[in-house]
């Protein structure tokens, strides 16, 4: 797959709100994932498909409500890509709010191999 057919493929997915099967599909096993920075309940850096795939449930366990999920149109250069995250949830024990993250993305032989996230 193109670095472009992989953007589409991933924004797709993850305005549907299956961030999983985005990784499932999309990602490579040694896949890197970096957060803005390091807290308590997540590390700034993990790496490996396992590593993300728990970092995903213990985000949604976290989670009340999801209201709704979009994803801007990607931007492609070379083997990477960004699209603008937004998320309308509610957190346990916190009110509705709306996150949005810039997802920037870096491909080879067909794969994700990096994921880092701006706020």
């Amino acid at each position: 797959m193109t670095t472009q057919e992989i953007a589409t493929r991933v924004a797709e997915l993850c305005k549907k709100g299956e961030f999983e099967t985005a990784q499932k599909e999309m990602y490579a096993q040694d896949v890197t994932s970096i957060e803005p920075e390091g807290t308590p309940e997540f590390e700034k850096e993990v790496k490996g498909i396992d590593k993300i795939f728990e970092k995903g449930n213990k985000f949604m366990s976290m989670v009340e409500a999801v209201h709704s999920v979009d994803t801007s149109t990607p931007i492609v250069a070379g083997n990477s890509f960004a699209f603008v995250l937004t998320m309308d949830i509610t957190m346990k024990g916190r009110d509705r709010m709306k996150m949005q993250e810039l997802c920037v993305y870096t491909t080879k032989d067909g794969k994700v191999i990096s994921e880092q996230f701006y706020m």
